[in-house]
C-alpha cells in the first residue's frame, strides 16, 4: 500500500523579497517547520510573489484548482499597512471563513508583543483546501503554528496546527499526522487510523 502525501502550497507575499531587495525568509521558515512537524510525505509547490491582491488570489485559486494543494500556507502582508492586502485577497477567494484559527494566532503572539492586535491573519477553505495566513516574521510563524510550552516542555496553549490535521479530515483532504514532540495534532478518538 502507497502511503498517502499531501501537496502544501506555501505563499511569501512580499513587495521587497519579490523583488530581490532581500531574501526571502518566509518560504525556508515555512519549509523547515513542516520537515519538523510533519511525519506524512508532503510535495511543497511554493511561490514568492508581490503584496498585490490580484496576484495573491491568482496564485491562491493556482494553488488549489489547478496544482491541487490541500493546504497552503502565506505568509506576508497581514498587518494595517495600506500594501498589505493578503487577508482581502484571501477572502475574496474563499467558500468559508474559519476565524477561530486568526483568533488564536493572535491570541499567541500576545504573550510576546502587544501590536498583535494589529495582525489580521485569517483563514479559509477552498473547495478541498484550507488556506491560512501566517505571520511574517519566522520567530511568530513557529509561535504561532506550535503554540506555547513551559520550561518543561508541556503545552500551556495550542498552536494552530494542532487542528489542522481533523479540519483537512473534515473537507476531504488527506489524513495527515505530526512528529508529536514538536505539535501534536488533536482528533476525537473515532477520528484517528
Amino acid at each position: 500500500m502507497t502511503k498517502e502525501f499531501i501537496k502544501i502550497g506555501l505563499v511569501s507575499i512580499s513587495d521587497r523579497a519579490s523583488s530581490g531587495v532581500y531574501e526571502d525568509l518566509g518560504l525556508p521558515t515555512l519549509k523547515n517547520w513542516l520537515d519538523s512537524a510533519l511525519a506524512t510525505p508532503y510535495q511543497m509547490m511554493a511561490r514568492l510573489i508581490a503584496d498585490e491582491q490580484d496576484e495573491i488570489e491568482s496564485t491562491l485559486i493556482d494553488l488549489v484548482d489547478s496544482e491541487g494543494c490541500s493546504l497552503i500556507l502565506t505568509t506576508g502582508g497581514t498587518g494595517p499597512a495600506l500594501r498589505d492586502v493578503t487577508p482581502e485577497a484571501t477572502m475574496a477567494v474563499a467558500d468559508k471563513e474559519m476565524p477561530g484559527f486568526g483568533e488564536q494566532m493572535r491570541q499567541i503572539s500576545l504573550n510576546f508583543v502587544p501590536t498583535a492586535i494589529l495582525s489580521r491573519q485569517v483563514a479559509v477553505i477552498r473547495k478541498q483546501c484550507l488556506i491560512i495566513n501566517l505571520p511574517g516574521q519566522p520567530k511568530a510563524i513557529a509561535q504561532t503554528l506550535e503554540g506555547l510550552k513551559d520550561e518543561a516542555g508541556n503545552t500551556k496553549v495550542h498552536g494552530i496546527f494542532a487542528a489542522v490535521p481533523y479540519c483537512l479530515d473534515l473537507i476531504g483532504a488527506p489524513y495527515i499526522e505530526t512528529n508529536e514532540s514538536l505539535v501534536k495534532a488533536f482528533r476525537p478518538k473515532s477520528a484517528i487510523k
